[in-house]
């Protein structure tokens, strides 16, 4: 699915706003959330102004209860130290909050992802001469240990749902759902490997297995349609983004 013509469109949304809507609503009041830029640092901000505003944003560069008022174009944006609660060194974020088991849940984006959750983030390919090298490793590895759950945001094709990662970056144990811009994939009671729990409006179970790179299973309760963004969800969202192109 494509934000091209289709359901979401005549809805009036994209396939990329349903996906942030969506992993936002994974976020409750309270918890200490973990955020990485992009996909994962609009769904957190979504959620902090719609029904989580006591939710805490910790970034890798140091900051703890970041409030910014558009979304951060990096982690050292430095909005971020300026609406923060605490501006803390790097290794103490990680000793400190995230290896000590004070935050709740990671959210990580992912070049690949496999059926247990497993991540890449550092080369497509064959390590010594791949057709791709990505970013790396950075936080990831410790952010799906150590947080108690971990939300991944990605969009959905067989190059990113793949049978067997080029190289695991991130061990996939904690890794509670995976939100895609076709539905929702989580953990089935008995077998350690992601499932199909939801689809969005105007997608099908077949579009999702079509995208995935192996066999996908279905939740044994079935698949359930995700509620579609409200327009207050939208009316915020599209707020943090413009205020984000202002701020650039």
């Amino acid at each position: 699915m494509t934000d091209g013509p289709g359901a979401a469109a005549v809805a009036g949304w994209t396939a990329d706003e349903m996906m942030t809507v969506a992993a936002a609503r994974h976020l409750a009041d309270g918890e200490v959330c973990f955020v990485g830029i992009g996909l994962p640092s609009t769904a957190a901000n979504l959620a902090r102004r719609q029904q989580a505003p006591g939710l805490v944003l910790v970034y890798e560069s140091g900051t703890i209860g970041a409030k910014p008022g558009h979304l951060p174009l990096s982690i050292g944006d430095g909005v971020l130290a300026e609406t923060a609660d605490a501006v803390v060194p790097v290794p103490e974020i990680f000793n400190y909050w995230l290896q000590a088991g004070r935050i709740d849940v990671g959210f990580l984006g992912a070049a690949q992802i496999d059926r247990r959750g497993d991540i890449n983030t550092t080369v497509v390919g064959d390590y010594a001469t791949p057709s791709v090298r990505l970013p790396g490793a950075g936080g990831a590895p410790e952010i799906a240990t150590s947080c108690r759950r971990v939300v991944v945001v990605v969009r959905q094709s067989p190059r990113t749902f793949v049978d067997r990662l080029s190289f695991r970056t991130s061990i996939g144990d904690n890794v509670a759902v995976v939100i895609t811009d076709l539905g929702v994939l989580g953990r089935a009671c008995d077998h350690p490997e992601l499932v199909l729990t939801h689809v969005h409006p105007g997608c099908t179970v077949d579009q999702v297995r079509a995208a995935t790179g192996w066999p996908l299973r279905i939740a044994d309760e079935g698949v359930a349609e995700t509620e579609p963004p409200s327009d207050q969800e939208l009316a915020v969202l599209r707020e943090l983004v413009a205020a984000r192109g202002a701020a650039a």
